[in-house]
């Protein structure tokens, strides 16, 4: 069994992508009032069936449908990316060496599921390198302030080092702008 779905093989995956969105009734459970006041959500993504399910139960959840989700993918292996970025509005598979630490993202050739809900959910797509997943597991795992100490293996901290290099990198200031970020925003 696996989450990734193509024409006459959708019916797993799709099982497979209700049982995601438990996460956000457990999300929403836990920051009770404070879940509708999320603006924007980083979700990390391989084949795009995580991501979507998430995005769809998100979008399905809220009071509001102006959240901005954003979603993140290894450079070698950035198969939404390039999906994205194609006028086609089809899925693009990515080849050759997708090599990553971000192993569990290292796939190259999206859902057929996944990709229906994103290419018209998602407010980006970005793609990035090694060392923004190694600078998230370092922030999660050494928190500024009274935050909680996460530990998280790579594919799982991509998004903070994503969100925390667009917010720190000055290189980066039309990527912030574009997202519309800012400190008063509620991050998840």
């Amino acid at each position: 069994m696996q989450d990734t779905s193509w024409d006459g093989y959708e019916d797993i995956p799709l099982k497979i992508m209700q049982g995601y969105s438990a996460i956000i009734s457990e999300i929403r459970v836990q920051l009770k009032d404070d879940f509708n006041e999320l603006t924007h959500v980083f979700l990390q993504a391989g084949v795009g069936s995580f991501a979507g399910a998430m995005a769809a139960s998100l979008i399905q959840s809220m009071d509001h449908t102006n959240i901005k989700i954003v979603i993140v993918e290894p450079d070698n292996a950035s198969c939404l990316y390039k999906s994205a970025e194609h006028t086609s509005g089809k899925p693009q598979n990515v080849g050759g060496d997708l090599q990553t630490i971000m192993a569990g993202l290292s796939c190259g050739e999206p859902s057929t599921q996944g990709w229906s809900i994103l290419k018209d959910s998602a407010e980006a797509f970005i793609h990035c390198g090694d060392e923004i997943s190694q600078k998230g597991m370092r922030k999660l795992g050494y928190p500024a302030g009274k935050d909680e100490k996460i530990i998280s293996g790579e594919s799982g901290s991509v998004t903070i080092g994503t969100l925390h290099e667009i917010m720190t990198n000055n290189d980066l200031k039309n990527v912030k702008e574009q997202l519309g970020l800012n400190k008063n925003h509620v991050f998840s």
